[in-house]
């Protein structure tokens, strides 16, 4: 009785003996220490990119395909999909990969690109637009004719 409150210990009801009841925090420890490496791999990318020269583009799909992995990870190791056979893990991690994919397409091609397309016409105070104005806008013209 770990805590004195008339509870049987957790190996008692899971009727788990106390070698499993170490395999279970072994693999709870393993999980921690590959997610805390994967998340400070993640923040020395972070801090360091600039000056390692790292494009915009790179550093997206690098932070979201290890998202993509962490969680992946997870649902493998909690949720026992690891301890499945290989056609179950793929029609369970199959669809989320896909709308993973399909929801990067939608904010980078998109609607994400039309708006960077027109963000110009859409902000007239944006600062980077181009030089000339778009057409059809008389803005520029001069008022005496």
């Amino acid at each position: 009785m770990e805590f004195n409150d008339g509870y049987p210990s957790y190996e008692t009801m899971a009727i788990h003996d106390e070698e499993h009841g170490k395999h279970i925090r072994k693999v709870i420890w393993k999980v921690f220490w590959i997610m805390l490496g994967v998340t400070l791999v993640e923040l020395l990318v972070g801090f360091k990119a600039e000056s390692w020269g790292l494009g915009k583009v790179f550093l997206q799909f690098f932070f979201i395909g290890l998202t993509i992995v962490k969680a992946a990870y997870i649902v493998l190791s909690f949720m026992h999909l690891g301890d499945e056979v290989k056609a179950l893990k793929w029609t369970l991690l199959g669809p989320f990969i896909v709308l993973v994919l399909y929801l990067i397409f939608m904010v980078d091609v998109g609607e994400g690109n039309y708006a960077k397309a027109r963000r110009y016409v859409m902000d007239k105070n944006v600062t980077d637009a181009p030089h000339h104005a778009p057409a059809g806008n008389n803005e520029g013209a001069s008022e005496h004719h």
